[in-house]
Parts: C-alpha cells; structure tokens; sequence
C-alpha cells in the first residue's frame, strides 16, 4: 500500500511538473518577431480568426531579434508560441532555445522580401551601388593609403560619388534588434565592403575582423535608429524629402504613393526583381514555432494550414498582394507538407 502511494504520489509530482508551464493555457495564438513579417502574420491572423470562428492570434512587433530572445525563453504559456523574423535563426540563438527547454523548433521559410532604401516621392530618385551605401554608412572606410581605415568623413552623397545629389546623408533605418539590419548590414553594407580586394582578403585571415568592418554602421549622426516601426520611417520620409529610409519592398508596396525605392546597381526594386533575384539586395523570410504548445495552446494548427495555403502564400494569394514574394512552387509545396507534419528543425539550418 505504500508503495503505491508513493508510486501515485510520484506520478502527480511528475504530472504537475510537466505541466505547470501550462497552467491557465491561452485561449489563442501569440506571434512576435520581426516588422517586415509582422504584416504577413497579421492578415493570416484576421483570416483565419474569421473563417475559424476561433480567436484571433495576438501578432507583436518586437524586430527578429527580440522575438527570438523571447521565444527561446522557454516553454509554457508566459512564452510565445511563435515568432517572426526576417534572417535565419543564429547558431547561438537555437543553442539558447535548446538550453532553455525549448527542444522542437520548426522552421517555417515563407517567402523572399527586399530590403529597399527609399526616399519621398518628392525627391529625385536614387540609383546606388552597394560601394555608395558602404561608403556612406560605415563606421570605418578605406582612406587613400590602401590597408588603411579612417573614420567616415562623409557628410554628402555627392562627396562618397560625384554622381550623386549634393545632399547631407540622412538615413533612417532598424536598430541592431532587427532582422532587417541584420540583412541590409550582410547584403547592402558587405556587398559594399567587399568590392574593396584588400578588405575581402581579410575574409580569409581574420573573419572577425572582416565583419566588424564590414557590419559596423556609422554613429555620428549621418544614420538614425528610428525603431521597429516602418510605418514610422514612411512618416519622417514624407516630411524630410533629403532623408533615405530602410525597410522591406512590402511597405514600400503598400506605400507607393508617398516613397519610391533607390535602384541598386541600376536594378529597381521590384515584386518581379526580386522574384527573380537580380535585385541584390533580397532576403528570405521566416517564422519559427514552438512544438511543445501544438495541442496545448488551441490555435496552431489552424493558423500554420492558414499561413501555409495556397491561398494565402501561393503565387496569386494574398500575401503576395501585400507584397511577399512566393517561394517557387517545388520549395512551397516541401515547405507546407513539412510545417504541417511539424518536422523539427536540427540546427545545422542555422549554420547556413
């Protein structure tokens, strides 16, 4: 008798242990993460609340970086069930997850997006290279002894090419939480960077030191952090037609009538450019859910075959309406039997 008491008694402890994370469970999805996401997720939400009848997912704007600081939290309903972001998980990100309790991450890629770097429509376009954004962006730029870096002495576009408007450089842009940054800094600014032999031989011998380089934005002025909010850069760009702003095409889509995007390398920013991926300053996009709420917090399932439909991330879906960029229909179709089986990632995604 006594032993099964304790037996007993030791079942109820495990019980209690293992789910008292999810103790007062949600009655509805949360989402975080990225900015540039954070509209995809949103109409997938609205659509699938109301032809669900069940309650609408809660969807937060925190940039990739915060929504995956929370996410790999841990596990239970103080956590959310899913975040946005706008790179690839980092290798140290997923190590936080796996540290943490979250074991079963399933990585979603949904699309492409642009980054653009765009101007009120007031203004004379732009047509910039990758080595004009470097110039005028970096921290630290080549000076005219070769292996040799100086402080930015740029204050005009006119003064990094003769080509360009005698302008100050004014750029608003994400700060180092967003997965937009992180992109714009690895495709724009690098791609920059690298056009320079000396410094892309430092790839090779100090990768540390390459990226520092490379990834460092100025902080004099010439670039301002104007937060996750993108509808906030369209703002400021409408009042200050000198500025430049950088965010996803999608709300440059979505806001044609009030900001026009630079070319790159004489490549416009364009649903088509992208697509095709002759635009070069393109990314994926993703979303990462938590496998141990599947089941516990009501929602998921539903909101995953949403997102996944033909009719929301297929090529003539909504998503694409407001600007998302299809994965091509081979990748769509393994990416959706994936998600909907809930297959975990293994981490070595994150090191690619």
């Amino acid at each position: 008798m006594t032993n099964s008491k304790s037996i007993f008694s030791t079942l109820c402890a495990v019980t209690l242990f293992t789910t008292a994370p999810f103790a007062g469970a949600r009655d509805n999805v949360e989402v975080v993460g990225s900015s540039t996401v954070y509209p995809f997720s949103t109409v997938v939400a609205e659509r699938y609340g109301r032809a669900s009848g069940n309650a609408t997912p809660k969807i937060e704007s925190t940039g990739s970086g915060g929504g995956l600081k929370l996410f790999c939290s841990g596990v239970g309903t103080n956590y959310p069930d899913i975040t946005n972001s706008s790179r690839r998980i980092k290798l140290s990100e997923f190590n936080k997850c796996q540290a943490n309790g979250v074991k079963d991450v399933i990585e979603v890629q949904i699309g492409y997006d642009g980054i653009v770097v765009a101007n009120s429509i007031a203004a004379e376009p732009m047509n910039l290279s990758r080595k004009d954004i470097f110039l005028a962006l970096a921290a630290k730029v080549p000076g005219v002894e070769e292996g040799v870096l100086i402080e930015n002495p740029y204050n005009t576009w006119r003064e990094v090419n003769s080509d360009l408007p005698n302008t100050k450089i004014e750029v608003l842009g994400p700060p180092p939480t967003s997965g937009t940054r992180d992109a714009f800094a690895e495709l724009a600014l690098e791609g920059g960077c690298k056009t320079f032999e000396w410094i892309a031989a430092l790839k090779k011998i100090d990768k540390n030191a390459y990226k520092d380089i490379c990834h460092t934005i100025r902080e004099d002025g010439r670039y301002i952090e104007a937060g996750e909010n993108d509808n906030l850069i369209i703002q400021k760009l409408q009042t200050n037609s000198a500025a430049l702003g950088i965010f996803g095409f999608s709300f440059l889509d979505q806001n044609a009538d009030k900001v026009q995007g630079a070319s790159i390398e004489s490549v416009p920013p364009t649903f088509d450019s992208i697509a095709d991926k002759s635009y070069p300053v393109s990314r994926p996009l993703f979303f990462y859910v938590k496998k141990a709420h599947v089941g516990v917090v009501p929602g998921i399932v539903g909101y995953l075959n949403e997102f996944t439909s033909e009719r929301a991330w297929g090529e003539d879906g909504y998503l694409a309406e407001k600007g998302m960029i299809p994965l091509p229909v081979k990748e769509r179709r393994a990416m959706a039997v994936n998600t909907r089986s809930l297959v975990p990632m293994t981490g070595n995604e994150a090191l690619q």
